[in-house]
């Protein structure tokens, strides 16, 4: 387990300071022409799944449900786990876990929130530049559900 040592400011006693990663989810959101992807607006640039870290007290579910509509303004419906990505080295900025889904999107998609741009790709059509291990989630994906 890692952890550090802190000192308690009230009797000075060491308190040990547990470093866990952190809870993700990412949206494989479905349309009739492909699949939505997020330009980042913020650091690491490139174009993502649409995500982001799970609140305290939420479910996984519900913060899939949120961060798919805060980036990409579209409702999802028909969610259903994917699978769960949990390389160290899936996020240059901290030790993430990220639960993937697959759902399907209803509106019109707008970027917005932490999303610079918006576009929807069809699976052999993927942007180069992909953020975390989002080229390999969709790989998955790819080998999972076409033929």
């Amino acid at each position: 387990m890692s952890y550090t040592t802190l000192t308690c400011p009230s009797c000075g006693s060491a308190v040990k300071q547990y470093q866990n990663p952190f809870p993700t989810v990412d949206i494989i959101i479905e349309l009739e022409n492909g699949i939505v992807l997020i330009e980042r607006k913020n650091e690491p640039f490139g174009w993502a799944l649409p995500g982001g870290f799970v609140d305290y007290g939420e479910s996984l579910e519900s913060a899939a449900v949120r961060e798919a509509l805060e980036e990409t303004a579209l409702e999802v419906f028909n969610l259903r786990l994917f699978g769960c990505y949990s390389d160290p080295a899936r996020d240059s900025r901290m030790h993430t876990i990220s639960t993937v889904y697959i759902a399907s999107g209803r509106g019109i998609p707008c970027a917005a929130d932490d999303a610079a741009n918006l576009a929807i790709f069809r699976l052999d059509s993927l942007p180069e530049r992909l953020c975390f291990d989002h080229a390999r989630i969709l790989a998955d994906y790819a080998a999972a559900y076409t033929t």
